[in-house]
Order: C-alpha cells, then sequence, then structure tokens
C-alpha cells in the first residue's frame, strides 16, 4: 500500500506512545492539543487502523499501535541520527577527507594541520596516502582525492593550489666524511663524488632544482642510484655508495648517523603546495583549506 505519512506524524505518534496522554505528550511536542489529536488521526486515516483506544484523556495503545512503537523507535532513532550526520557532513563537520602527500610533508605540517583541524572537527576522518607528485595529481583530477602535497607547480587549469611550506636543501654525507658543517664551502668540493638522488619521476620539478645546484656549482654529478624513499637515501649514504641532497626538513625524525648540512648560501628554496581541485564540493575540504 501507498502510505501517505509525515515524518512529523511519526515522531507525534511515539511520543504519545511513550506518554500515553494527549497533554503531556502536546507539551513536549510544543504544539497544541487539538493539533496532536489531529495529526494522530491523520496517521491512523492514512494507515486505515486505529493505534490507540481512547478513554477520556488517557489512551492505551492498541495492538497495531505497540509493534509500531517498538519497531519504529528504534527506526526514528537512527533515521535522526542519520540526518543530523548528513547536516554535520555538509556543514564540513564531518564526512572524510583523502589526502596524498610526499614524503617530507609528513615531518611537520600535515601533522601540524591535522592536529589543528581535529580540535574543531573532531568527527572527520582521513585517508592518507604517499604518493609521487604525478600519482596525486592524477588521483586529484579523477576525484579519488580530495587535497594533495606536492613539490611542483606543473598543474593543470582545473586545480587550484597553494604554498604551504618552503626549504632549504641539505648534503647528506656518511659519518667521518671529510666534508662537515664546519668546513664546508661549497658542492665543489665533492664533485668526485656519487650521488645518490631521488628519482625523478617522484618529482621532475624537484630534481631539475637539484641539478641545478650541481650546475651552480660548477659540475653535473655522477648519479649512481636514485629511488624514492628518505630511508633508502641515508642507508646508502651510511654504507659509503654516495652522497645525496635532501629537503632540510627531512633530517628530522629518521634514526640515521649520516650528516647533514644545509646549504643556506644557495638560492635554491624548495616549496610545498597544497593542491585540490577547483569543483570539489567537499564541504570538509572547504573547512581544510581555511586554515593554509
Amino acid at each position: 500500500m501507498d502510505y501517505q505519512i509525515e515524518l512529523r506524524q511519526i515522531r507525534s505518534f511515539l511520543v504519545l506512545a511513550d506518554e500515553l496522554h494527549f497533554r503531556r505528550a502536546a507539551d513536549l511536542l510544543y504544539m497544541s492539543q487539538p493539533g496532536l489529536s489531529r495529526q494522530i488521526r491523520q496517521l491512523e486515516d492514512a494507515l486505515g487502523f486505529p493505534l490507540f483506544r481512547r478513554h477520556n484523556r488517557m489512551v492505551e495503545l492498541t495492538s497495531a499501535g505497540a509493534f509500531l512503537r517498538q519497531s519504529l523507535g528504534q527506526q526514528m532513532a537512527d533515521l535522526e541520527l542519520a540526518l543530523d550526520r548528513a547536516q554535520r557532513i555538509h556543514d564540513g563537520q564531518g564526512g572524510e577527507l583523502r589526502f596524498g602527500y610526499v614524503g617530507s610533508a609528513m615531518q611537520d605540517i600535515i601533522p601540524d594541520l591535522l592536529l589543528r583541524f581535529r580540535a574543531d572537527h573532531p568527527e572527520v576522518s582521513y585517508g592518507l596516502e604517499a604518493l609521487n607528485n604525478r600519482e596525486q595529481l592524477d588521483k586529484l583530477e579523477r576525484g579519488t582525492l580530495d587535497i594533495g602535497f606536492v613539490r611542483t607547480k606543473r598543474q593543470s587549469p582545473g586545480l587550484v593550489s597553494k604554498a604551504v611550506a618552503e626549504d632549504t636543501f641539505s648534503l647528506v654525507l656518511p659519518p667521518g666524511h671529510f666534508v662537515n658543517q664546519d668546513n664546508f664551502q661549497s658542492l665543489a668540493q665533492v664533485r668526485e663524488e656519487p650521488f645518490i638522488l631521488f628519482d625523478p619521476n617522484y618529482s621532475r620539478t624537484y630534481y631539475e632544482q637539484v641539478i641545478q645546484l650541481f650546475i651552480d656549482a660548477g659540475f653535473q654529478p655522477r648519479v649512481a642510484h636514485r629511488t624514492v624513499h628518505a630511508t633508502t637515501i641515508y642507508r646508502l649514504v651510511e654504507n659509503g655508495f654516495g652522497l645525496s641532497i635532501v629537503p632540510t626538513v627531512l633530517g628530522r625524525g629518521y634514526r640515521t648517523s649520516v650528516q647533514f648540512v644545509e646549504l643556506t648560501q644557495v638560492p635554491q628554496r624548495t616549496t610545498l603546495y597544497a593542491v585540490w581541485r577547483r569543483d570539489n564540493d567537499n564541504p570538509a575540504l572547504k573547512r581544510f583549506t581555511e586554515l593554509l
């Protein structure tokens, strides 16, 4: 059967079914007693059977009414919870944010942003995925990421980007190397050494910046190994396979014996960008980007 039933009628029925008294139920519903009686009659008319037996001002549930009270009570609670949840998602207070990031973004930037965001939006959940620049941009364009943290300015017109951090570069040396923080003058001092660099496929922009550091120092580096993992770089450097250059922020948070020499005298800086789709309508994303 096609019942023409309104949500307010169900609410009124459940309150009256709990109170079994029209005046008390009407007070709880902030409505008049005649208005409540009218809603209950409309509900019974729509169903085609009575829900209450009336005795002056007191009422009692029929067998059908008692069944509906038991069946609809939890369903109404679930419905109201779902409606409240949907409202909070619409307001950016709930839902999910899907993040992509290059490894260095997880050192300080993303944890700090998540802590600040969680303080006011505790019900938002997160998906976090370590990806290279290209993978993040592809997923953003396909709509399978909400926001990415990349080290490249090469983005499509449909994406919005904002610089969130600028960092220096650091030279990575094995323990006991003849060059150290005290006597370092120029990369030219290590021109004969092999280098272990981040793979250009991980971030072409970043790779080109690093190569420019060597060119400015007057030489082309001999690249012995390429990788996408900072831990691999540090293990190779520790064991004498070469030197490396990384964002200075990557010198923190790793248990390693390598030395870091910050290249403060060179003009190049590496920039971390937050990137998201211009047409992404996730309310939580709008709230999150307000922090940037």
